[in-house]
């Protein structure tokens, strides 16, 4: 890892509530005699994290019959690895109150990571994959570079912004000119620090080339994929003006018939609204 990049990723690591809750959630997870209300405890001592897992797994999105109250019985019914993993994400979300809003708009920024998490979970979904959750939690998580540059660099930010929009040219290009690195490498490298596991590393880190995914290649593509699912439904932008181009590879490795399109898209766009409320809260 570069020396810059393994820096830009220690000093995110160092602030906000997520740390905490993270490291603690991670140390109950790994141990031998812990249980689902240990674990529920850990989630419960933070209101907010309980509230967006709560809503999100009462969410149509889930369609259970009968309303989960608990942590602890959202973790009997989701699964245990599950919901971590949403929990994880979900704390992401806490970290990035600072971002100038002259370089990105972060309603937009999220609408456009919720739509990629839906269209993950769907084609995830489609492939009848036995834990969608994760996919989820890689479509949410895919551009979560981008605003930990915005924070961070704001300047050289800035400058790629610019150059992006002045020459025409993908921003995804752009910054590894500026920074030397793109915003899914800076996405991985957290993620890497964090010890989240290599497929959410890989599939952040390569959602733009899946090719490049060494050991999770399929996981890339889907994300991959499903971020030009929301950017067809034009669900928010994590600062990006052009459309990135669709690998013919990434869907071929995918396996899925092309007559699956359409009932992906019906999908994606009727869970879209309720994952957002479910993530963010009525009214967003």
């Amino acid at each position: 890892m570069p020396a810059r990049l393994d820096e830009l990723v220690r000093g995110v690591s160092q602030v906000g509530s997520v740390q905490p809750v993270y490291e603690r959630l991670g140390a109950v997870m790994n141990h031998p005699l812990s249980s689902a209300t240990d674990i529920g405890r850990v989630i419960s001592d933070d209101p907010d994290l309980t509230a967006r897992l709560l809503r999100l797994v009462n969410s149509p999105i889930y369609g259970f019959p009968s309303r989960i109250s608990t942590v602890s019985q959202a973790i009997s019914i989701v699964g245990l690895n599950q919901l971590h993993d949403l929990a994880v994400a979900a704390s992401f979300i806490q970290l990035f109150g600072k971002v100038p809003q002259e370089l990105v708009d972060m309603p937009s920024f999220w609408r456009h990571s919720v739509g990629c998490a839906v269209a993950a979970r769907a084609l995830a979904a489609q492939r009848k994959e036995p834990n969608v959750e994760r996919f989820f939690v890689a479509g949410l998580l895919h551009d979560i570079g981008r605003p930990i540059m915005y924070q961070r660099l704001p300047a050289e930010s800035r400058e790629a912004l610019e150059r992006a929009r002045r020459e025409g040219a993908l921003l995804q290009d752009v910054e590894v000119r500026v920074f030397g690195f793109h915003h899914g490498q800076v996405g991985a490298a957290l993620l890497d620090r964090w010890r989240l596991p290599s497929l959410l590393q890989e599939a952040v880190g390569w959602h733009h080339m899946p090719r490049y995914a060494s050991r999770f290649p399929v996981e890339a593509s889907v994300v991959h994929v499903a971020d030009h699912i929301a950017n067809a439904l034009q669900f928010g932008t994590s600062g990006e003006r052009l459309v990135p181009p669709l690998r013919g590879d990434a869907w071929d490795r995918l396996g899925l018939a092309p007559g699956v399109l359409p009932a992906v898209l019906a999908q994606v766009e009727h869970q879209f609204v309720d994952a957002v409320a479910a993530i963010f809260g009525p009214g967003h």
